[in-house]
Protein backbone atom coordinates (compact mmCIF):
# COMPACT_ATOMS: atom_id res chain seq x y z
CA UNK A 1 0.00 0.00 0.00
CA UNK A 2 3.15 2.26 0.80
CA UNK A 3 3.87 2.40 -3.04
CA UNK A 4 1.02 3.51 -4.53
CA UNK A 5 1.02 7.35 -3.61
CA UNK A 6 4.22 7.05 -5.04
CA UNK A 7 3.69 5.03 -8.26
CA UNK A 8 0.36 7.74 -8.69
CA UNK A 9 2.70 10.33 -8.60
CA UNK A 10 4.89 8.63 -11.04
CA UNK A 11 1.76 8.01 -13.37
CA UNK A 12 0.57 11.70 -13.46
CA UNK A 13 4.50 13.39 -14.30
CA UNK A 14 4.25 10.71 -17.40
CA UNK A 15 1.04 11.20 -18.33
CA UNK A 16 1.92 15.34 -17.85
CA UNK A 17 5.11 15.20 -19.63
CA UNK A 18 3.16 13.24 -22.69
CA UNK A 19 1.09 15.70 -22.79
CA UNK A 20 3.36 18.76 -22.87
CA UNK A 21 5.37 16.86 -25.87
CA UNK A 22 1.56 16.38 -27.45
CA UNK A 23 1.05 20.07 -27.06
CA UNK A 24 4.30 20.85 -28.58
CA UNK A 25 3.75 18.93 -31.56
CA UNK A 26 0.36 20.92 -32.37
CA UNK A 27 1.94 23.51 -31.67
CA UNK A 28 4.28 23.28 -33.79
CA UNK A 29 2.35 21.71 -36.75
CA UNK A 30 -0.07 24.94 -36.74
CA UNK A 31 2.87 27.25 -36.84
CA UNK A 32 2.85 28.93 -39.84
CA UNK A 33 5.95 28.20 -42.40
CA UNK A 34 8.50 30.90 -41.93
CA UNK A 35 9.84 30.53 -45.34
CA UNK A 36 6.69 30.82 -46.92
CA UNK A 37 6.00 34.06 -44.80
CA UNK A 38 9.32 35.35 -46.09
CA UNK A 39 8.60 34.35 -49.87
CA UNK A 40 4.99 36.31 -48.97
CA UNK A 41 7.14 39.39 -47.99
CA UNK A 42 5.51 38.89 -44.16
CA UNK A 43 8.71 39.48 -42.93
CA UNK A 44 7.66 40.48 -39.34
CA UNK A 45 5.24 37.52 -39.16
CA UNK A 46 8.59 35.46 -40.28
CA UNK A 47 10.65 37.12 -37.46
CA UNK A 48 7.97 36.36 -34.96
CA UNK A 49 7.59 32.40 -35.60
CA UNK A 50 11.66 31.85 -36.22
CA UNK A 51 11.83 33.44 -32.71
CA UNK A 52 9.16 31.01 -31.27
CA UNK A 53 11.18 28.11 -33.23
CA UNK A 54 14.85 29.40 -31.68
CA UNK A 55 13.20 29.06 -28.40
CA UNK A 56 12.46 25.15 -29.29
CA UNK A 57 15.71 24.69 -30.68
CA UNK A 58 18.08 27.08 -30.36
CA UNK A 59 20.61 25.04 -32.74
CA UNK A 60 18.10 25.46 -35.91
CA UNK A 61 20.39 26.63 -38.52
CA UNK A 62 16.84 27.37 -40.86
CA UNK A 63 15.65 29.21 -38.26
CA UNK A 64 18.44 31.72 -38.30
CA UNK A 65 19.01 31.76 -41.96
CA UNK A 66 14.88 32.59 -42.53
CA UNK A 67 15.22 35.03 -39.65
CA UNK A 68 18.35 37.05 -40.99
CA UNK A 69 16.50 37.50 -44.32
CA UNK A 70 13.55 38.83 -42.86
CA UNK A 71 15.39 41.23 -40.82
CA UNK A 72 17.66 42.44 -43.58
CA UNK A 73 14.76 43.01 -45.65
CA UNK A 74 12.82 44.97 -42.87
CA UNK A 75 16.10 47.23 -42.94
CA UNK A 76 17.00 46.04 -39.29
CA UNK A 77 20.68 45.24 -39.80
CA UNK A 78 22.28 45.38 -36.72
CA UNK A 79 19.43 42.60 -35.39
CA UNK A 80 20.48 40.88 -38.85
CA UNK A 81 24.01 40.81 -37.97
CA UNK A 82 23.12 39.85 -34.19
CA UNK A 83 21.08 36.78 -35.68
CA UNK A 84 23.97 36.32 -38.09
CA UNK A 85 26.54 35.38 -35.62
CA UNK A 86 24.39 33.65 -33.29
CA UNK A 87 23.61 31.53 -36.10
CA UNK A 88 27.45 30.92 -36.91
CA UNK A 89 28.18 30.57 -33.76
CA UNK A 90 26.38 26.89 -33.92
CA UNK A 91 27.68 26.42 -37.40
CA UNK A 92 30.36 28.69 -38.42
CA UNK A 93 30.74 27.88 -42.07
CA UNK A 94 26.98 28.15 -42.66
CA UNK A 95 27.54 29.85 -45.85
CA UNK A 96 23.29 31.52 -46.00
CA UNK A 97 24.48 32.79 -42.31
CA UNK A 98 27.93 33.89 -43.73
CA UNK A 99 26.08 36.25 -46.46
CA UNK A 100 23.93 37.62 -43.92
CA UNK A 101 26.72 38.63 -41.70
CA UNK A 102 28.67 39.71 -44.47
CA UNK A 103 25.20 41.81 -46.08
CA UNK A 104 24.69 43.30 -42.38
CA UNK A 105 27.92 44.04 -41.95
CA UNK A 106 28.00 45.80 -45.99
CA UNK A 107 25.00 47.90 -45.10
CA UNK A 108 26.24 48.88 -41.33
CA UNK A 109 29.36 50.21 -43.35
CA UNK A 110 31.79 47.77 -41.68
CA UNK A 111 33.79 47.04 -45.23
CA UNK A 112 36.53 45.29 -43.63
CA UNK A 113 34.20 42.84 -41.68
CA UNK A 114 31.98 42.86 -44.55
CA UNK A 115 34.95 41.98 -46.67
CA UNK A 116 35.86 39.05 -44.61
CA UNK A 117 32.62 37.26 -44.23
CA UNK A 118 31.79 37.34 -48.10
CA UNK A 119 35.34 36.51 -49.05
CA UNK A 120 34.34 33.13 -46.89
CA UNK A 121 30.83 32.62 -48.26
CA UNK A 122 33.09 32.61 -51.99
CA UNK A 123 35.58 30.29 -50.15
CA UNK A 124 32.65 27.82 -48.55
CA UNK A 125 30.02 28.29 -51.08
CA UNK A 126 31.94 28.85 -55.17
CA UNK A 127 28.48 27.52 -56.79
CA UNK A 128 26.11 29.00 -54.16
CA UNK A 129 22.96 29.86 -55.17
CA UNK A 130 23.70 34.03 -54.06
CA UNK A 131 27.55 33.64 -55.46
CA UNK A 132 26.73 36.46 -58.14
CA UNK A 133 25.29 38.93 -55.49
CA UNK A 134 28.64 38.16 -53.09
CA UNK A 135 30.91 39.38 -56.26
CA UNK A 136 29.11 42.15 -56.82
CA UNK A 137 28.54 43.62 -53.13
CA UNK A 138 32.44 42.47 -53.01
CA UNK A 139 33.28 45.03 -55.73
CA UNK A 140 31.10 47.56 -54.19
CA UNK A 141 33.09 47.47 -50.77
CA UNK A 142 36.44 47.35 -53.22
CA UNK A 143 35.02 50.64 -54.90
CA UNK A 144 34.44 52.29 -51.05
CA UNK A 145 37.68 51.55 -50.22
CA UNK A 146 39.03 52.82 -53.15
CA UNK A 147 40.65 49.78 -54.27
CA UNK A 148 39.54 49.88 -58.42
CA UNK A 149 41.44 47.11 -59.39
CA UNK A 150 40.38 44.77 -56.81
CA UNK A 151 36.83 46.14 -57.65
CA UNK A 152 37.14 45.47 -61.50
CA UNK A 153 38.11 42.18 -60.50
CA UNK A 154 35.20 41.18 -58.27
CA UNK A 155 32.67 43.08 -60.56
CA UNK A 156 34.48 41.28 -63.77
CA UNK A 157 33.31 37.79 -61.61
CA UNK A 158 29.73 38.86 -61.18
CA UNK A 159 28.92 40.01 -64.32
CA UNK A 160 30.71 36.85 -65.99
CA UNK A 161 28.15 35.29 -63.20
CA UNK A 162 25.37 37.08 -64.16
CA UNK A 163 25.30 39.31 -67.14
CA UNK A 164 22.07 40.51 -66.92
CA UNK A 165 22.05 43.00 -64.58
CA UNK A 166 23.30 46.48 -66.34
CA UNK A 167 23.72 48.50 -63.20
CA UNK A 168 26.13 45.80 -62.54
CA UNK A 169 28.14 46.40 -65.71
CA UNK A 170 27.64 50.39 -65.12
CA UNK A 171 29.49 50.39 -61.57
CA UNK A 172 32.08 47.54 -63.39
CA UNK A 173 32.39 50.54 -66.23
CA UNK A 174 33.31 52.68 -63.01
CA UNK A 175 35.40 50.43 -61.32
CA UNK A 176 37.64 50.65 -64.59
CA UNK A 177 37.52 54.09 -65.55
CA UNK A 178 38.70 55.20 -62.23
CA UNK A 179 41.93 52.38 -62.29
CA UNK A 180 42.80 54.22 -65.58
CA UNK A 181 41.20 51.58 -68.06
CA UNK A 182 39.60 53.55 -70.42
CA UNK A 183 39.43 51.03 -73.10
CA UNK A 184 37.54 48.57 -70.95
CA UNK A 185 35.61 50.98 -69.12
CA UNK A 186 34.11 52.40 -72.11
CA UNK A 187 32.70 48.72 -72.93
CA UNK A 188 31.40 47.89 -69.60
CA UNK A 189 29.58 51.22 -70.22
CA UNK A 190 28.35 50.02 -73.73
CA UNK A 191 27.27 46.75 -72.12
CA UNK A 192 25.20 48.35 -69.76
CA UNK A 193 23.84 50.80 -72.28
CA UNK A 194 22.80 47.71 -74.68
CA UNK A 195 20.75 46.17 -72.24
CA UNK A 196 19.01 49.47 -70.69
CA UNK A 197 19.55 52.27 -73.42
CA UNK A 198 17.69 54.85 -70.67
CA UNK A 199 20.94 54.46 -67.86
CA UNK A 200 21.83 57.93 -67.13
CA UNK A 201 25.07 57.11 -65.24
CA UNK A 202 26.13 54.60 -67.48
CA UNK A 203 25.73 57.36 -71.05
CA UNK A 204 27.42 59.91 -68.91
CA UNK A 205 30.16 57.75 -68.16
CA UNK A 206 30.65 56.34 -71.86
CA UNK A 207 31.06 60.26 -72.63
CA UNK A 208 33.50 60.82 -70.39
CA UNK A 209 35.96 58.31 -70.89
CA UNK A 210 35.42 58.27 -74.93
CA UNK A 211 36.17 62.19 -74.64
Amino acid sequence: MSNRPRLRAVRRAVVLGLLAALAGTVSAQNRADALELYRQNRFAEAVEVTRDELVENPANLDAYTVLGWSLLALNRDADALEAGLEGLSVSRFDHRLLNIVGEAHYRLGNDLEALQYLQNYAAVAPTGSLIDEVYYVMGEIHLRLEEYHHADIALTTAVYLNGDRSQWWTRLGYAREMAGSLEYAAQAYQQALDQNPNLIEAQRGLDRVAG
